[in-house]
């Protein structure tokens, strides 16, 4: 694969050519899925509950998205590879760019927080640094106790106008990606048509610049309750490379996510 950078990806929202993501969190899987053709991936601190064994993604430390993030690297070397900041590492700017430069010096390019205005002032001063940002609203996982649990965001008027505002506030900030999780696939629509940067999204419709999921939800070895908008591309296809190929096919043609898999 050749190398896939932000000037790339923000070609392709242009052009309107959409893309497939998904998480990884060691060296096996991501040369696997970088071999296939997927050009994001994410080190999500999902791996909480993936790897770790937690029912939250909240006791994930700094130390273990560097760790994860060193062991995608290897073995996705041209891949655009994000990771997440993880619980109560972003809360004040100082910690932010201590935490941040572990990261980025682990080999992500981009690191992506959760939330909206409040984080405006944070991105600024990444963005002041040159350290690529992404923004992610909605569902926002470690927000979870504050949102009674892992429910879809912006339905009625009110939520779906906060959710536009903030996504316009993280863009005029310095983000230069977005994602967008558990919404409604026209909000979803609306924000991405809305906005010049990469959209990408996970359960909010298939009008997104790009889609992610979870690797464990896509091959169908998740434990415990599957989200609804994830599709097992595994047991449709015989093998993981297949499943892959599948789902980047899906993601580029527009197939995935349709309305089975929407709010």
């Amino acid at each position: 694969m050749e190398r896939i950078t932000i000037s790339q990806l923000q070609n392709w929202k242009k052009t309107k050519k959409k893309f497939a993501a998904i998480t990884a969190y060691d060296f096996s899987f991501s040369r696997l899925f970088s071999n296939q053709g997927i050009p994001v991936i994410l080190v999500g601190d999902s791996l909480g509950m993936t790897i770790q064994g937690h029912t939250s993604t909240l006791p994930v430390k700094i130390k273990d998205i560097e760790y994860h993030t060193k062991a995608v690297r290897k073995g996705a070397p041209n891949t655009f590879l994000l990771s997440d900041l993880p619980f109560m590492s972003y809360y004040d700017t100082r910690e932010t760019l201590k935490n941040t430069g572990k990261i980025i010096r682990s080999g992500a390019n981009m690191i992506k927080i959760e939330g909206g205005k409040w984080l405006v002032e944070i991105v600024k001063e990444l963005s002041n640094r040159s350290i690529l940002v992404c923004g992610h609203i909605g569902l926002t996982p470690q927000s979870f106790n504050y949102l009674s649990g892992y429910k879809i965001q912006g339905r009625d008027k009110n939520d779906a106008n906060k959710l536009i505002d903030e996504a316009y506030l993280l863009e005029e900030s310095g983000i230069k990606m977005l994602v967008v999780e558990c919404i409604p696939e026209k909000l979803a629509e609306k924000i991405t048509a809305n906005l010049s940067i990469p959209v990408i999204g996970i359960g909010s419709g298939k009008n997104t610049d790009g889609q992610i999921l979870v690797m464990h939800d896509l091959l169908g070895i998740t434990q415990g309750k599957i989200p609804s908008f994830a599709k097992n591309f595994l047991s449709e296809s015989g093998s993981i490379q297949k499943a892959i190929k599948k789902y980047i096919d899906e993601v580029e043609k527009g197939i995935y996510p349709g309305k089975k898999y929407s709010f």
